[in-house]
């Protein structure tokens, strides 16, 4: 099996988009993890899937895979790259996408040649839905991980979140208090974690630990996390700029009931085919 797929990346966060419209694709999991690859494969950190809407309410069906085979629900970096595929692609003709995922349905919006907007949907803090193992819900949790206390804020933007302020995020444990809170039993379907310096009350700078990943260059979904807990517990205000290692996004929140909304770059690296001999 030949299969044509194109390399794209969002401040450093790497996707292989591949084109289910005019070729045929079914992947296993083993093929997932093998495209993921940064040896063997192409290498990246999600493999996105570009499908025909199941109704008329979206355009297009998004669906994510994680580098170690695992489907998510959500990524607002890729929802990015997703938006100037389909134009480049000729899919569409519009600069407005809708796209149906699993955690619902998104608006894109290219706004420029380089530059996309996410309407990523209203964040759910009810801990059921997060989903996360308390009985009520509060500003901040508490985890034992690792013999350490560690307190942070949870949200879901479409997949769960845990956000651990820290005074500077260079010096952050994010190898090791990332994988462990990430597969905490308060987290029954696994977390993303992102370790926040406040700058001010407009900025902030962030890592962030991927479930079924790693730590990443940037994380769109974690990016909007992390500003809306920062808003929540008062130590922001809308907009937020978030500066990743990869570079900066762009979020705006107007408080509970509303959608978050994401702004920034998304660029083609290269195009290709990948032949399967299992």
């Amino acid at each position: 099996m030949r299969l044509k797929f194109t390399k794209m990346q969002a401040l450093g966060n790497d996707f292989v988009v591949i084109d289910a419209f005019n070729q045929s694709v079914s992947l296993t999991e083993a093929q997932i993890r093998r495209l993921a690859d940064r040896h063997f494969g192409v290498g990246c950190d999600q493999v996105l899937l570009v499908e025909p809407p199941s109704d008329a309410t979206a355009d297009f069906r998004y669906r994510i895979f994680n580098a170690d085979g695992s489907e998510v629900a959500q990524c607002g970096n890729g929802a990015r790259c997703f938006a100037r595929f389909v134009r480049a692609k000729g899919l569409i003709d519009r600069d407005t996408v809708r796209v149906a995922t699993a955690a619902g349905t998104m608006r894109l919006e290219l706004m420029d040649a380089e530059r996309v907007r996410v309407v990523m949907g209203v964040p759910r803090f009810t801990p059921a839905e997060i989903p996360l193992a308390v009985h009520e819900e509060s500003l901040e949790y508490q985890a034992e991980v690792g013999g350490v206390s560690v307190r942070f804020g949870a949200v879901s933007v479409g997949n769960p979140h845990a956000v651990i302020v820290v005074p500077e995020v260079a010096t952050a444990p994010v190898a090791q208090v990332g994988p462990a809170l990430s597969s905490h039993r308060l987290f029954p379907a696994q977390t993303n974690v992102g370790f926040m310096e406040v700058v001010d009350s407009h900025r902030i700078r962030l890592r962030v630990f991927e479930r079924g990943v790693g730590e990443t260059l940037a994380c769109g979904s974690g990016a909007c996390a992390a500003a809306i807990v920062g808003i929540e517990q008062g130590l922001l205000r809308s907009p937020v700029t978030v500066r990743l290692p990869g570079g900066e996004l762009q979020v705006e929140w107007k408080g509970r009931g509303t959608p978050a909304v994401l702004t920034g770059p998304a660029e083609f690296v290269f195009e290709g085919e990948i032949e399967w001999t299992d």
